[in-house]
This record gives structure tokens, sequence and C-alpha cells, in this order.
């Protein structure tokens, strides 16, 4: 049994520094993405049970935490996620990149931690390579998503969205559902990616950024006098 049917999945998240955080409104967007027809839901911990009673879709509960002697941050210790075994959230989000984790803790152990106490809940890999979506299938992971693919030091020169990688996933991972994420603003993105037919398809930015959507709207506008 998967948690997570195919289709479009939305991100509601907002972060700090950026105009929406703290007010306490991702469940709205929640619901306006029920509405639309989202299969799913992704969100940070602290949303996730606001959510859950607004709508009862699928959620993907994930932290976003900064720790001074790792660049990973995603979920990227147990603390996280034991908050997130404290959420009715139904799949646990996490860093699975090949970079080094905050403490020194290896993936292999987080992932052992999460399934270990996870219970029914599944288990989510945010990688940016080819061999990190691998070790991640090989690791035992449920899902893996694109996420992270144009926001490491190695692939940050890749134009997203990055059609072939998502290819490139399908084709290798032998057990995991893999699923597109990560500049997806365009019909024709979705179009593409269609193409390539992994189990389901994260879009965020596109749907819950304001600020992210005006900006990319003026980008684009010439006017003359």
């Amino acid at each position: 049994m998967s948690f997570l049917k195919r289709g479009l999945i939305v991100s509601c998240q907002a972060v700090k520094g950026e105009p929406l955080y703290g007010y306490g409104i991702m469940h709205l967007f929640a619901k306006a993405a029920r509405d639309g027809g989202a299969a799913g839901i992704r969100a940070l911990c602290e949303d996730v049970d606001s959510i859950k009673r607004e709508v009862e879709l699928p959620v993907i509960g994930l932290s976003k935490v900064c720790y001074p002697d790792s660049e990973v941050y995603i979920t990227p210790t147990k603390a996280e996620i034991d908050s997130l075994l404290r959420t009715g959230c139904e799949v646990i989000c996490m860093d699975a990149t090949l970079r080094h984790r905050p403490g020194g803790v290896t993936l292999e152990e987080l992932y052992g931690y999460a399934r270990a106490n996870a219970g029914e809940r599944e288990l989510m890999a945010d990688v940016s390579t080819l061999e990190e979506a691998i070790n991640a299938d090989r690791l035992g992971f449920d899902y893996i998503s694109t996420t992270l693919r144009g926001y490491t030091p190695d692939t940050e020169t890749r134009e997203l969205p990055d059609v072939d990688f998502v290819r490139e996933c399908v084709a290798s991972v032998k057990n995991a559902r893999v699923v597109a994420e990560g500049g997806i603003f365009e019909r024709s993105h979705m179009e593409a990616i269609s193409r390539v037919n992994p189990y389901a398809v994260v879009v965020g930015s596109a749907i819950t950024r304001p600020s992210v959507i005006t900006e990319r709207l003026l980008g684009a506008l010439s006017l003359e006098d």
C-alpha cells in the first residue's frame, strides 16, 4: 500500500524571511490545492497538523533546520525525525544526499532510526544525483524525489526542471517510486515531465509563493513609454 497516490503534490511551505511565514495559513493553501485536485501536500513539521485538520490528503512532512557543521538542512537529524513522528504526517521526508551530516551521523543511521520508529509511515528521500537516488533505493526508501537537483554544489549549474535527470531516476531506481520536483512552473514543464512518467510530481513555488510568482512574471514584462 502507498499513502501517496499518483498525481500532483503541492508543496505548501513558508520559511523565515518570506512574507507568509508565521501567519499559520498554510492549511488554507492546502485546502485550495485540494480543491484544485492535488493528490497530496508537502509541508513543514509545524504546519502538518493544521493541514491535516483541514484536508484529508496525505501529507509529506519535513523539517528545515540549519546546523553549523553541515549543509544538510532537510530533516537532518534524529531530533527532527522525532518531531515529525509527533505529527499526523503519512510520509517523512529527509535529505538523502551523500553530503556530511550534522554530528557526523550517516544517512544509513538516520534512515535506520526513521524506519525503526516510523510505524506505518513511509519514507521519502530528497536527492540531487543519480548516485544518491540509487543509494536511497538500496537503503529502502519508499519514495525518491529529485527535490535537491540544482541546489547542491555539484548540481547548482543544472537548468531546472531537469527532465533528463528524472528520466534517469525512473530508469535506474528499481523499488522506490520516483517523484519529480524542482523548477516546474509552466504547463510545458508538466507535459515534459509527464512523458518520462514519474510516480508523482511536486510543485511548490509556482503555486504557493506569491512573491516568487510575481518576480517571475515581472521578469518577462517589457513596457515602452
